[in-house]
């Protein structure tokens, strides 16, 4: 007569272990879903807040004063390349920066460069010793009008996921250069 091998008991751990792993899944991403979409209206409100700003003075208050609060990151530089001169505004304000050396930084970057780093980019200025992820987004204007880099900075070290975040910071660079060839082109009255 034949043996009756019991396979139900290992059948319903192997079950309750590919359940245990399914719900953890789902839960990774759920909080993916929601870490997702706080991104997104975070970045919406940035580009609201901009595009509320009334001059390329306000724009720049708003993008190096209140981007940092509204993304909830530590540091905003934005640089850029007007004619043969360099510029780099963050919280304290604009300093004058090589053009020579900004359009290398700015030819390195396609769209954007998201990572983790020991010391940050050299544009975030004398906060780039705390920056410890960063994002550089390449800020692009058809000729006459600017060119330059869009530099977020975070003094945590972040996993970053270049996959999903990116395309938010591509809506956030081309938001930010349509508002300053506005400033730059519009007759201000």
């Amino acid at each position: 007569m034949a043996t009756v091998i019991p396979f139900e008991e290992r059948a319903v751990a192997h079950l309750r272990q590919r359940l245990g792993a399914v719900e953890e899944a789902n839960q990774d991403l759920i909080a993916f879903a929601r870490g997702h979409s706080g991104a997104v209206a975070s970045i919406h409100e940035a580009v609201l807040a901009a595009i509320d700003a009334d001059s390329v003075e306000a724009l720049l208050h708003v993008v190096t004063q209140e981007w940092p609060l509204i993304l909830r990151i530590d540091s905003v530089a934005l640089s850029l390349i007007i004619g043969d001169k360099g510029f780099r505004a963050d919280g304290s304000g604009v300093q004058l920066v090589d053009p020579a050396i900004l359009a290398r930084a700015i030819d390195r970057v396609d769209g954007v460069e998201m990572r983790t780093v020991k010391r940050g980019h050299p544009l975030f200025g004398p906060a780039c010793d705390l920056i410890r992820a960063e994002a550089l987004v390449r800020i692009d204007c058809e000729p006459p009008l600017p060119s330059g880099l869009l530099a977020l900075g975070q003094r945590a070290e972040l996993r970053l996921d270049a996959r999903h975040g990116s395309e938010l910071l591509i809506f956030l660079g081309k938001s930010l250069a349509a508002m300053i060839r506005k400033w730059l082109t519009i007759p201000q009255a």
